[in-house]
């Protein structure tokens, strides 16, 4: 039934990209499938998956823009800049209004160079960098060449701010979010996280893991009574 197609899937929080795929595997019974682009553990929402001859196709969704839509804080970082790390800063925002926040956030439009956090999965000499910061390893990352194509903020509730991004490929939220907080001075982590949409492919669409094993269970053969 899902051999040899894409699946959009709507990722669960907690899980990580590749908790999916172990439990797509044994759910569908496909050996060979592979994600277009991870999700990190605290964030939610489209994950692409290619399954069998559809593989040979994850580069070209790889490449494609994405759509966040999230939550982030001022006043307090992380070194993950999320909340998979505890609080290491603590800075005063009240003197910032929602007016500076917007203005802040609009130099940050077009292509920029961004450094990834270092609590992610790029492995350096084969080791993912997560692995070597949990360890308190120091490794400097060369910045990145990414693109913002819009940025929006529905809603500022000082100190929580909730935005709406399309981006390019290769892009880090987290990191984002870090850098919008030091140039206001106070700092900022990410709260929550959504993918909604990567290329003409929308969330709308996805599939739930509840979903996929109910249609599983309906379209397995019933054992004779």
């Amino acid at each position: 039934m899902f051999e040899d197609t894409v699946l959009l899937i709507d990722k669960p929080l907690h899980w990580s990209s590749f908790d999916v795929i172990r439990k797509l595997r044994n759910l569908l019974n496909i050996r060979k499938i592979g994600h277009a682009g991870t999700l990190d553990p605290l964030a939610t929402g489209l994950l692409i998956l290619c399954t069998g001859k559809k593989t040979k196709e994850i580069s070209t969704f790889q490449e494609m823009s994405k759509v966040y839509e999230g939550s982030l804080v001022l006043g307090k970082t992380t070194p993950s800049f999320d909340l998979e790390t505890d609080f290491d800063s603590q800075a005063d925002w009240h003197h910032l209004s929602p007016d500076m926040v917007h203005k802040a956030s609009q130099t940050f439009l077009g292509k920029i160079n961004q450094i990834p956090p270092i609590y992610s999965a790029i492995k350096v000499k084969g080791k993912p960098l997560y692995l070597r910061a949990r360890k308190g390893e120091k490794v400097t990352l060369a910045p990145r060449s990414v693109e913002v194509y819009s940025l929006q903020l529905p809603k500022i509730t000082l100190p929580t701010v909730t935005f709406r991004i399309h981006c390019s490929k290769g892009l880090y939220i987290r990191s984002l979010v870090h850098d919008l907080g030091q140039q206001l001075g106070v700092g900022a982590f990410l709260q929550s996280l959504r993918r909604t949409k990567i290329g003409h492919h929308h969330l709308k669409e996805a599939y739930t893991i509840e979903q996929l094993t109910m249609l599983t269970q309906q379209s397995s053969p019933k054992s004779p009574a």
